[in-house]
């Protein structure tokens, strides 16, 4: 935990904070070893970054004295459409997104998903919540990534994708038959990622004719959640 976030209801008066959880209480005090007069860095959700004193802390509370004055990093110039990946993926995934800086995720159905993963307990939005906060934990951040569900592949790509491609380089990672993944993208971008194994024919043929590039990052076909770094790192 690279940043102890807080939540609106934590925020007790202007410049104090109360926390209670106990999962950020035990690892103040056992992994960062921290005390009563230490300062730890902190961030208010959706808002700015900075310093908190410890005032008082056992194993029940923890009371801060904050100076929040610092931005949150700048959000990386990336729209991230996700073909639903297995339940055992997703919550890693939600955190390698919220800790990279991506602010607009896509969660689509593909031929290749299961219907069953719409319905998994990962997507509940107190879990989802969850793993985005450890994501912004992780990467200094307090701005929540916001996620977006689409059961339904056709009318997200004709409705809604028109929309989202304004003003923005629209490639669709695709292992076959496709250019190397561009590098040090100077420009916004919208970026498809199917599930394993990639979209199916109709679907990039989908993709394609509304103006995405399919691009690929070598010969080798790689898991949902090692390709999502890869190509983030990639672009920018």
């Amino acid at each position: 935990m690279n940043l102890l976030l807080l939540k609106d209801q934590e925020l007790i008066a202007p410049g104090l904070a109360r926390v209670t959880d106990k999962r950020r209480i035990e690892h103040i005090t056992r992994v960062l070893k921290a005390g009563i007069g230490d300062t730890l860095t902190v961030g208010e959700i959706n808002g700015n970054l900075g310093q908190g004193l410890i005032e008082h802390l056992d194993n029940h509370e923890l009371r801060l004295a904050l100076t929040l004055n610092q931005t949150p990093p700048s959000p990386m110039p990336l729209t991230l459409i996700l073909a639903l990946p297995r339940p055992q993926q997703i919550k890693r995934i939600l955190q390698t997104v919220a800790s990279a800086g991506v602010k607009t995720l896509h969660l689509i159905h593909s031929r290749r998903v299961e219907k069953s993963y719409w319905q998994s307990p990962a997507l509940a939005p107190e879990e989802v919540e969850r793993q985005l906060h450890l994501g912004l934990e992780q990467g200094r951040d307090t701005v929540e990534p916001r996620v977006h569900f689409h059961p339904r592949f056709k009318p997200f790509v004709e409705d809604e994708l028109p929309v989202l491609m304004t003003e923005r380089l629209a490639l669709v990672a695709h292992p076959y038959h496709a250019a190397p993944c561009p590098s040090q993208v100077q420009q916004a971008v919208i970026m498809a990622v199917g599930p394993e194994g990639g979209f199916n024919d109709f679907e990039i043929e989908q993709l394609s004719t509304r103006g995405f590039q399919t691009v690929h990052l070598g010969e080798r076909i790689l898991k949902t959640e090692t390709a999502i770094p890869f190509l983030l790192g990639r672009l920018f």
